[in-house]
């Protein structure tokens, strides 16, 4: 059993590895729930890779990450090591065409 500030490095970690990076209940081909499916839905929309950390998996890692974002609910959205928001956030940026543009910086 991983301690808190192991989850926290391994969270850390995975921010750190992709520039785009979701944290959501399923998988890319998969979601499990339609929050996730939402956001990974948007974001095939811009065609750029971004990489899905699956909660379902570990459910204490999951509890973990909302303490690390100060965020209660999943999918959670980081974009360059910066959380972003989730679903409703996600989904609003969308529309007002501003995600583009977070998404762009993506360097």
């Amino acid at each position: 059993m991983k301690t808190s500030e192991e989850y926290q490095e391994e969270i850390k970690r995975e921010i750190a590895e992709s520039s785009i990076v979701l944290f959501a209940k399923g998988t890319k081909d998969g979601p499990r729930c339609g929050f996730s499916a939402q956001v990974i839905k948007i974001l095939n929309s811009y065609q750029q890779d971004f990489s899905v950390i699956n909660l379902l998996e570990d459910f204490s890692k999951k509890e973990e990450l909302k303490k690390f974002s100060n965020w209660p609910t999943i999918p959670q959205l980081y974009v360059n090591q910066k959380f972003i928001g989730g679903c409703d956030i996600v989904s609003e940026l969308h529309e007002a065409h501003e995600l583009a543009e977070i998404l762009s910086a993506n360097t």
